[in-house]
């Protein structure tokens, strides 16, 4: 293992993950693992990476509830794309999964002192509820416009603002978070709810490179690594460093406003 930054980083077969403080003794767990297509790993994370975590979770909190939420990118509904990848294998007695386009929402201030679009976002209200929040991303690079964009544990934040509230013209995504840019867009994610959580996972066994837009099918490339820490940022810049991506400017915007 090695550690930068207080990221950890493993090769994803020894992969035994230790939760953020927030998790030991917590009653209510959120787990966001990118789960939005029905295509396996690297397209979303793999049962081995998101097994060792809820088996790091449960092992902090023997008694807590563990919420798996996520909200879909597909015509393909989450009750299914959980079916065809097998999540259920994975669960205990204590473990539930929610579609997050289904739960009650609130409303999440931006505390960024220059929003970019959203003064607020709408997010599921048990963001607000729950004493521990882990997201769990895989790694990827689509380009949009021409240019590269990198998705990793903070992008994956964009499956729990609901599509009713934030849909374009295809029902099935949320096109409205892709104006007048996702990596700027990315920055109010970022602080409205992104600084929520606790804890961050990047699944880098394989990342998926793709020739557009669509994430769900490109090319794959070895790295065979997992990243972890408390903080999403600092998780998501290690994992590009190590795997040759360069490290994307909505990262650095935030890091800067938030010095």
């Amino acid at each position: 293992m090695m550690i930068n930054s207080e990221v950890c980083r493993t090769e994803v077969t020894s992969f035994a993950y230790r939760p953020p403080q927030s998790a030991f003794g917590a009653r209510r767990i959120l787990v966001k693992p990118n789960l939005g297509y029905p295509v396996g790993p690297p397209v979303t994370v793999s049962l081995g990476v998101l097994g060792a975590v809820l088996r790091g979770l449960r092992a902090a909190g023997p008694t807590a509830e563990i919420a798996i939420v996520e909200g879909v990118c597909s015509p393909v509904s989450l009750p299914e794309i959980v079916r065809r990848l097998g999540v259920e294998s994975l669960l205990d007695a204590g473990m539930v999964i929610l579609d997050a386009d289904t739960l009650p929402l609130a409303e999440y201030p931006n505390v960024s002192p220059k929003p970019v679009r959203f003064p607020s976002m709408w997010a599921p209200a048990m963001l607000r509820e729950v004493d521990s929040r882990i997201t769990v991303g895989a790694l990827k690079r689509t380009h949009l416009k021409g240019e590269p964009l990198i998705s990793a544990s903070v992008k994956n934040l964009y499956g729990l603002f609901p599509r009713s509230h934030y849909r374009a013209r295809s029902p099935n995504s949320r096109g409205q978070l892709h104006r007048p840019s996702v990596p700027r867009v990315l920055q109010d994610v970022y602080f409205c709810i992104g600084h929520l959580f606790d804890g961050a996972v990047v699944d880098a066994d394989r990342k998926l490179i793709s020739p557009n837009w669509k994430p769900d099918r490109g090319q794959t490339v070895e790295v065979g690594q997992v990243f972890w820490g408390d903080d999403p940022i600092a998780v998501d810049r290690l994992a590009c460093e190590v795997a040759g991506e360069p490290v994307p400017d909505y990262l650095e915007a935030i890091e800067e406003i938030r010095v």
